[in-house]
């Protein structure tokens, strides 16, 4: 019986009871550890009225891809023939029943997939229960999460529980493969779920407690024992019910009961495990040994394990009596941390004889990456035989679970290895890949320990090309732009195609440094490009030497360097996403946007991430999130843009890396919120400046002449983008050019303006298309007059209407309208007017839309509304409150006023702000004077 938890059990019961109507819902438990997570899950279990599944991540599994998904989906293979090919296939290939290359099959589709599975086992409701959530592999914590995002079309309960701040495994690193000791799922599980709903467990009440020990403690306990018990506690059911086995001496216990002092509730509730399972004679111990190294919990492997170590019966009940596990469905550790405990606790000399019991016991053909695992961790010294098929499993390790995993496997081998030269190259293909999973530092200690011994020629070059790729990933600083150059020099002796691949990225690098780049290192890239044999064949690496090549050649050769960045875009389209590890192939995007092809932006932007999802590519994650958000901001999806900008902050802050702003500064100015584009462009600045980005100045100068062109501050936008607009940067030309032609044409400096158009005109040499056709046509248009000027606005809102880029359209009607209105056609001005208005509303482009209405102002002396004059005293009231969330009827009663009257001043506010929505408003609210704007 659950005491205390009432209300936690009947939200979780809610759950249940929305997927026995068929209503799909997920929820996160949550709460330190031994709060009530797996005692809640259990309860619903026992009263769900649904089928369950359960699952349990582990931390000596954290490395062995879709190892929960697993658990989820195995009991329901015998389903598989009922989906569709492409969702069967899919499940089939993450849990390794096929072979397939896994980075095919991104979270969402495997999510989708898995969910499919599910209705068709249970299509009449189902409760999925995953405890111990924070241990998950990252690729099942990435489908469960996205499974979990979609649950609502399909009648499944999909509760998790996770514990807060998850705490390294005390002496697991050595054992487990995972040299930092800490669990490799944690961070990923906990990025994972982040925006899932959750409910979180507060400690018990004092009642609830005392009623808690007075129902579980059938020994009598005298007053100040049991107070002191539930002082102890405080208010965690699992150190409860725990503390008093710690009373070995009669009736009372006072003696010997020693609760803790200082050090976390954890510590102590391991100490309390770890001394239950030492009373068990050496036999027993090690049964329980066993079933705390085989995670899965399936009892027909623990039953064809123990008799190979010699454990019958007697063995088993001796564990049982403990209270540390049960054996049913399936095997059950009282808590993880027992599970944790005892496993920690076992000498190493029986964790060897265990996992090499359960090895012999797994199947090779249907589980061989556990297996494989199981063997490295009975292995007492090298092994050459294990250490081979342990870089086996790290091939199919990355394809079905990532870079992290791959590396994982790898390290281990290494450890492994008898010759040495294998052993070096395992310890550098292992920190390749943790390089590509976002883990630099692991990267350079496993590169440190891969030179300490003989090295080849290649080696050398090697580690030096790893060194200097993993200092740039850590601060991109244009100091390592030498060390790449120099790396790449020593590879393009031993090793052409390695070595086109760091060119790349010192390339890369350049285009990073921007204006900060020293003097010539862009022609040292270019010479040392230029200096190497064509890349041949149909491989990825020949897809990223085209695509070197066709970037170089456009830099230095202008019109006629399209035709190879071209054939090296459309190479790309053909064949996908390439190498993510090599973590620059962003430039596919860039190469793109000087292409002005926006259909290929969005392809390649959508492809990359969903790749770097699938494969774990975190250290490149952050980039294409921000192309992928850029895209979404080219068609004027600025909440979905923000949406991946949040995630990529999220990712760059784990890997304690710098962020990148980029988009961020660009969708505040784009929504015309003057404070926080300011806040941003100044903070980027300082960063830019601070690590000699040049090209994070670019954007801030772009995102503020945005800013200032909406706002019709025009001399102050020529002034943010004329020093970038000149420096006609790769890929930022597209977006910077635009801005800067409309400032300088409407702040009187026509010379400017023309310039900038030049620039413009040869960056679209030799390309065809509507959007590049559109922009420029709108650009000529700020430049001609008569009929001229009106021939191009038409001819730009022709080309932009087949365009994806609806901001650009918006502005064009904008731009024509006003036009228009100076030359004195009303009619035909307010019919452009209010489209750029209505379009800009939509959009949520405030500062735009309210240059729109006050043009209509002008024009019409009011509609769409009262222009963007000040607020009055009286409807910046209103606008205040219904900022802070308050509804029409509250306002009008604080206000003493009709919910007419406010409606009636909420129009005017939506009028003068140029906004459309009571969203939009809570958006501005940071832009208001007073409280609502602090």
């Amino acid at each position: 019986m659950l005491h205390g938890r009432a209300h936690e059990l009947g939200v979780l019961r809610e759950v249940v009871a929305a997927a026995a109507a068929g209503r799909g819902a997920a929820l996160v438990v949550r709460g330190g550890a031994g709060i009530g997570k797996s005692a809640l899950l259990a309860e619903v279990e026992r009263g769900s009225g649904l089928p369950v599944v359960s699952a349990a991540g582990s931390e000596l599994e954290g490395h062995l891809p879709y190892a929960g998904l697993h658990q989820v989906c195995h009991p329901f293979v015998r389903h598989l023939d009922e989906l569709p090919p492409a969702p069967a296939r899919a499940v089939r290939r993450v849990l390794g029943i096929d072979a397939g290359d896994g980075t095919d099959e991104p979270p969402a589709a495997v999510a989708a997939a898995v969910l499919a599975l599910l209705r068709a086992a249970a299509p009449r409701g189902l409760v999925c229960l995953v405890d111990d959530a924070h241990w998950l592999d990252p690729a099942s914590a990435e489908v469960l999460a996205a499974a979990a995002r979609r649950v609502g079309t399909v009648p499944l309960a999909l509760l998790l529980a996770a514990r807060d701040a998850p705490e390294a495994v005390e002496g697991s690193g050595g054992e487990s493969g995972n040299s930092a000791g800490t669990p490799a799922g944690t961070a990923a599980a906990d990025d994972a779920f982040a925006r899932l709903p959750h409910l979180r467990l507060a400690p018990l009440p004092e009642d609830a407690a005392r009623r808690l020990l007075q129902a579980q403690v059938r020994t009598p306990l005298d007053a100040a024992v049991r107070e002191r018990i539930v002082a102890e506690a405080a208010g965690n059911p699992l150190a409860l019910l725990e503390l008093p086995h710690a009373a070995d001496a009669g009736p009372g216990g006072r003696d010997d009961l020693h609760p803790p002092r200082g050090g976390s509730t954890s510590e102590a509730l391991s100490a309390r495990f770890a001394h239950r399972a030492a009373r068990l004679p050496a036999p027993a111990r090690l049964l329980l040994t066993l079933a705390a190294a085989e995670p899965t919990g399936e009892p027909a492997l623990l039953e064809r394990a123990a008799p190979r170590l010699g454990l019958g019966t007697a063995e088993r009940e001796q564990a049982l009596a403990t209270g540390l596990l049960t054996i049913g469905e399936r095997v059950r550790f009282r808590h993880p941390l027992a599970r944790s405990a005892v496993y920690r606790t076992a000498p190493q000399s029986e964790r060897r004889s265990v996992h090499a019991a359960l090895a012999a016991v797994t199947d090779a053909a249907g589980d061989p990456d556990r297996r494989a695992w199981h063997l490295a961790q009975a292995a007492a010294g090298p092994d050459e035989a294990v250490a081979a098929e342990l870089e086996r499993s790290a091939l199919r390790a990355r394809r079905r679970g990532g870079f992290a995993a791959e590396g994982a496997f790898l390290e281990r081998a290494a450890v492994l290895s008898v010759d040495a030269a294998a052993r070096t190259a395992r310890l550098l293909a292992a920190a390749e890949a943790q390089r590509a999973a976002g883990v630099p530092e692991a990267a350079l200690h496993l590169v440190a320990v891969a030179g300490n011994g003989p090295l080849t020629r290649a080696e050398r070059a090697a580690v030096d090309a790893l060194r200097a790729r993993s200092a740039y990933d850590r601060s991109r600083d244009p100091a390592a732009i030498g060390l790449l150059l120099s790396a790449a020099a020593s590879l393009a002796e031993v090793d052409v195609a390695r070595a086109r691949e760091v060119l790349l990225q010192a390339h890369a690098a350049v285009v990073f440094a921007g204006r900060f780049a020293d003097a010539g290192l862009a022609e040292r890239v270019a010479r040392a490009v230029r200096g190497l044999p064509a890349g041949t064949g149909t491989s990825a690496r020949s897809s990223l030497d085209g695509l070197l090549q066709g970037l170089l050649a456009h830099r230095l050769d202008g019109s006629a360097g399209v035709p190879p960045l071209r054939r090296a875009v459309d190479d790309h389209l053909a064949r996908g996403t390439g190498l993510l590890q090599e973590g620059v192939l962003w430039l596919a995007c860039s190469a793109a946007q000087d292409l002005w092809d926006e259909t290929a932006f969005q392809v390649i932007a959508e492809r990359q991430l969903a790749a770097a999802r699938a494969a774990g590519a975190v250290a490149v994650l952050p980039v294409v999130l921000s192309y992928r958000a850029l895209a979404h901001v080219h068609a004027g999806q600025f909440a979905q843009a923000q949406e991946l900008v949040d995630e990529s902050h999220r990712v760059t802050d784990e890997l304690a890396a710098p962020r990148m702003p980029y988009v961020d500064v660009t969708v505040a100015a784009w929504r015309g919120l003057s404070g926080r584009t300011e806040r941003l462009c100044a903070a980027a600045e300082a960063d830019a400046v601070e690590r000699r980005e040049g090209r994070l100045l670019t954007a801030v100068q772009y995102a503020r002449a945005v800013l200032l062109n909406g706002q019709g501050r025009y001399a102050e936008a020529l002034r943010s983008a004329a020093p970038a607009g000149e420096l006609d940067e790769q890929s930022m030309r597209v977006w910077i050019g635009p801005e800067l032609v409309e400032a300088a044409a409407r702040a009187g400096a026509p010379e400017q303006a023309r310039a900038a158009l030049q620039r413009l005109e040869r960056s679209a040499a030799a390309i065809e298309g509507d959007w590049p056709a559109g922009v420029l046509h709108r650009c000529r248009a700020l430049l001609s007059t008569g009929a001229a000027a009106e021939e191009h606005h038409r001819a730009a809102l022709e080309h932009l209407q087949r365009t994806a880029a609806a901001p650009h359209l918006a502005r064009s009607h904008l731009l024509f309208g006003e036009w228009l209105r100076r030359e004195g056609r009303r009619r035909e001005a307010h019919r452009q007017l209010q489209r750029a208005h209505e379009l800009l509303t939509a959009l949520g482009a405030h500062a735009f839309a309210a240059r729109a209405a006050g043009e209509l102002q002008v024009l019409t002396g009011g509609a769409p509304g009262a222009g963007r004059g000040p607020l009055t005293a009286r409807e910046l009231q209103v606008a205040q409150l219904v900022a802070a969330g308050a509804t029409t009827q509250e306002v009008a009663a604080q206000l003493v006023i009709s919910p007419r009257t406010v409606d009636a001043h909420l129009r005017a506010v939506f009028a003068k702000l140029g906004i459309g929505s009571r969203r939009d408003l809570r958006e501005w609210s940071a832009e208001l004077p007073g409280p609502a704007g602090r």
